[in-house]
């Protein structure tokens, strides 16, 4: 994916998660920063590895799926979106992920 697509999916996953969150995290998040970090993953049996791992964590995961308009095929899937929550929590799931 070009770089404007992955800040693109990236913009997608994010407010899909807020949107999906509870109303305290999104406040607390909001107070602290609205911290979003973009992370990578070699592929997509990884990528739903870790929505496997943030979910038995008990976190909020977000995928999202490509409409296919643009640039990769309808249903491709993109990106994933973990929390907003205590990033402690985030960090145990995510931690072995390089910045991207």
């Amino acid at each position: 994916m070009s770089t404007g697509k992955i800040a693109s999916q990236s913009a997608h996953a994010s407010v899909e998660a807020v949107l999906r969150s509870d109303k305290q995290l999104v406040k607390q998040w909001r107070f602290d920063g609205m911290k979003k970090i973009i992370l990578a993953v070699k592929n997509e049996e990884e990528l739903l590895g870790f929505k496997k791992k943030a979910e038995e964590s008990g976190l909020l995961a977000v995928m999202i799926t490509d409409a296919g308009k643009t640039e990769i095929s309808p249903g491709t899937l993109t990106c994933l979106a973990i929390g907003p929550d205590d990033s402690g929590k985030i960090d145990k799931v995510t931690k072995n992920l390089r910045v991207l």
